[in-house]
């Protein structure tokens, strides 16, 4: 799978958020700071798999497509698992 500069460019902005809330907790911000920061992070990183598994089951499909093949629920049910795995 090839992956894009935009999937890169969300996973660096993740780990900025994350040096961020490794820094509020240097300076021993208060608490609902810092959920705060973690649950935009973790939310960062749940679309970014998404957005990777998405694109995955997208090239997949038009691989098959392009060389005759049908769909393949197999291919489907893999990308279904790996979302479910990541929650």
């Amino acid at each position: 799978m090839e992956y894009t500069q935009e999937m890169k460019n969300r996973l660096k902005r993740i780990e900025g958020q994350i040096r961020g809330v490794l820094r509020m907790l240097e300076e021993e911000q208060d608490c609902k700071s810092v959920i705060t920061q973690l649950s935009a992070s973790r939310t960062a990183i749940d679309r970014s798999i998404g957005l990777i598994v998405g694109t995955n089951l997208e090239q997949c499909l038009r691989e098959q497509m392009a060389n005759g093949e049908e769909m393949n629920s197999d291919i489907v049910k893999e990308a279904v698992q790996l979302l479910v795995k990541s929650r």
